[in-house]
């Protein structure tokens, strides 16, 4: 049957809106995809400002729905079309989420729609269903600068993760280094750029966690070295080129490290499946765009028998595509059980609360040791 979900996503300094349709063949389309970035207004405080983010918000989200819409329209689907709204409802920085999700409450309010309150990490998680046919279950790396995690994706509000960081995420170190190195901000492209030119052999970083038999990470301690080898014998441009090609290696190294305990892992609990021959290993989030990361984890699933699948950049980085679907999926489901009422609320409905913390896999989350699963205690943990 024939869906299509308004989807908005406000978790961080991205205010975005789009309309996705599931065709009655089952085929996903974007209608639209609109984004507005904030990066010129915190680029001269060097990382996000949380009151400035929720502003921006406030301030660009009404014109971004206005013209999603008007896309959509252009191809056939009008507002009377929609069949529900999707919004982030969390994790993020608070007051962000919001506003987004404010914003979607009085739009299917005003249009009498169901809302699906839609977890950030699960628009992530089920992203790559947006443009490739990824079956479940799949390997999944969500690798940014909030989150680093690995995750066991047997369906739909079906996760388990296998590993998280204990201190940064990938895409926090990268920015990190790169403003202790005067690389601007957003700090992550710079320092990839900057590596191309240097030689990733020159500095000796520490690899964190060795030993341990788990799937965490943990980049705090090679943030720290980076910054004292960056004071103490950076100089020349070359030494900053080559300090750059060698943190990025250690990253590269440890992201491989980890996800090749959690492909034996996955392997494992699946042997018995006949279905999963080549199971998906799926890599999302901005950090899935540096080209040393991809190739590198792209090389380890073809040694480990995965498919490596990631999706376009536009949706690695945060977006409204990945809500519609996420809150997409979720609602046919609901459309699909025997007791179905139509005028049930989906995932709290009009109910549901902005989230600053949201583990995706809750249930495990809520019966594990706090100190095993918990995870970050950052904004978007």
């Amino acid at each position: 049957m024939s869906l299509c979900v308004l989807g908005v996503e406000s978790s961080c300094d991205e205010t975005a809106v789009a309309v996705v349709r599931r065709g009655d063949d089952g085929a996903i389309e974007v209608l639209s995809s609109v984004i507005h970035s904030q990066v010129v207004k915190h680029a001269v405080y060097g990382g996000v400002v949380p009151e400035i983010a929720a502003r921006s918000h406030v301030e660009t989200i009404d014109d971004l729905a206005r013209l999603a819409l008007s896309q959509a329209a252009e191809q056939g689907v009008g507002v009377d079309d929609i069949d529900a709204v999707a919004a982030t409802a969390g994790p993020g920085l608070i007051g962000g989420v919001m506003v987004g999700l404010s914003f979607a409450k009085g739009f299917a309010l005003s249009r009498g729609l169901p809302l699906i309150g839609v977890n950030h990490l699960e628009g992530h998680a089920l992203s790559v269903r947006l443009t490739h046919t990824v079956p479940f279950p799949f390997l999944l790396l969500l690798v940014s600068g909030g989150h680093c995690q690995l995750l066991h994706v047997r369906g739909v509000g079906d996760y388990e993760r296998l590993g998280t960081t204990i201190d940064d995420a990938a895409g926090e170190a990268f920015d990190k280094i790169a403003k202790t190195l005067g690389l601007g901000y957003p700090g992550g492209p710079a320092l990839e750029a900057e590596a191309a030119k240097g030689d990733a052999t020159r500095f000796t970083l520490p690899r964190a966690l060795l030993g341990r038999k788990d799937c965490d990470f943990s980049y705090s301690g090679l943030k720290t070295a980076a910054a004292k080898i960056a004071m103490e014998q950076v100089k020349t441009p070359q030494d900053r080129a080559d300090l750059c090609a060698s943190v990025q290696a250690a990253i590269a190294r440890q992201l491989v490290e980890r996800s090749a305990r959690a492909m034996r892992a996955f392997k494992a609990e699946n042997a018995a499946r006949t279905e999963v021959t080549r199971p998906a290993f799926v890599v999302a989030g901005g950090v899935a765009a540096n080209k040393t990361v991809r190739a590198e984890l792209s090389a380890l699933s073809e040694k480990e028998g995965f498919d490596f699948v990631a999706p376009p950049l536009a949706y690695c980085t945060d977006n409204a595509a990945m809500i519609a679907l996420a809150g997409l999926e979720r609602f046919a489901l609901m459309q699909a059980a025997a007791d179905y009422d139509g005028d049930k609320q989906v995932q709290d409905g009009l109910s549901a609360l902005a989230r600053p913390r949201w583990p995706l896999d809750e249930r495990r989350a809520l019966s594990a040791p706090i100190h095993k699963y918990s995870g970050r205690k950052g904004a978007k943990a």
